[in-house]
């Protein structure tokens, strides 16, 4: 236990530890949090904060703790978990746009991420088909359930018209990979971890359209807001691989890549070398984070 004694208030250096210590999973901090504390505080020395360089070490060394505690249970089933996250995510960015004449499949797409990072894929998978049969016949002129006005004009977190640039297989292709991992999943009747909230922030910054890498007079414009959420999550994935050493981001990242590559395969006559260029860039990322979890055996072995 720590040297704080009920009668005595904890110090300004022990409240400052104690929120460098919440970088560290809970079962971690239950475990061993008093008993690091106790180190802290006694190589202390008299000082008032912590050392810049014992920080950044208890920060790192909580990302990592909190990593490797990801890497548990069925690697496969978690990964294709974490790939129908990215894809639902994507997905309800699409869609966020167009709120305002969307609401009810905004609505329901949503509460279909919701669900899936809740780990509740029975119930994602009808939110996620009657979102899909909304989309693919909004992306190829139809309309199946409700009246709706094309082209679906979007607000001021787009410029373009609902799946202008997009192509009603590759909108299919996205909602189909998404229902079929969602099926495998529930097939297992095995209970899902729950996924972060920052899922959520990620569709709203990727939901943004701008600013444009290139003119939308090309057919096909690319957003730096969601090329830097996407690139982010790559590169989050391919770290994480290497410090857990472990696979399952790999399939997370192939699967997205598989989806995320639809629109560029139907554009492909239209394809320059920006767009070439941060499609390879995501690719050898992808790699990256397959190779990853090799490295520091063949290290080990030599």
């Amino acid at each position: 236990m720590t040297a704080v004694t009920p009668d005595a208030a904890p110090s300004a250096l022990e409240r400052r530890y104690r929120r460098l210590l919440l970088a560290y999973p809970p079962h971690y901090r239950a475990a061993h949090g008093d008993e690091l504390l106790d180190v802290l505080l006694a190589d202390a020395a008299g000082r008032k904060v912590p050392p810049l360089k014992e920080t950044w070490g208890l920060l790192v060394g909580g990302v990592r703790s909190r990593i490797i505690h990801q890497a548990t249970g069925s690697a496969w089933a978690d990964g294709l978990h974490l790939a129908v996250t990215a894809v639902a995510a994507a997905h309800l960015a699409a869609l966020l746009p167009y709120a305002g004449t969307l609401p009810v499949w905004t609505l329901l797409s949503a509460l279909a991420l919701l669900a899936v990072l809740r780990g509740r894929v029975v119930a994602a998978v009808p939110l996620t088909f009657v979102t899909g049969v909304k989309a693919l016949a909004i992306a190829s002129g139809e309309q199946p359930f409700d009246v709706t006005l094309l082209p679906v004009y979007p607000s001021w977190l787009s410029g373009q018209a609902l799946f202008a640039d997009s192509d009603p297989f590759a909108v299919a292709a996205g909602y189909a990979v998404t229902l079929i991992g969602l099926l495998v999943l529930a097939s297992r009747r095995q209970a899902l971890r729950t996924r972060s909230w920052w899922w959520v922030a990620a569709a709203l910054a990727a939901a943004w359209a701008g600013p444009a890498w290139m003119a939308e007079e090309r057919g096909f414009p690319l957003s730096l807001s969601r090329m830097a959420v996407e690139a982010a999550a790559f590169g989050l994935a391919t770290a994480s691989a290497y410090l857990a050493r472990d696979h399952r981001w790999a399939l997370a990242s192939g699967v997205y890549l598989a989806v995320a590559s639809g629109p560029f395969v139907m554009h492909a006559e239209n394809l320059t070398r920006q767009h070439l260029a941060y499609w390879g860039v995501l690719v050898l990322l992808v790699a990256a984070t397959a190779f990853a979890p090799f490295h520091r055996r063949r290290h080990c072995l030599d």
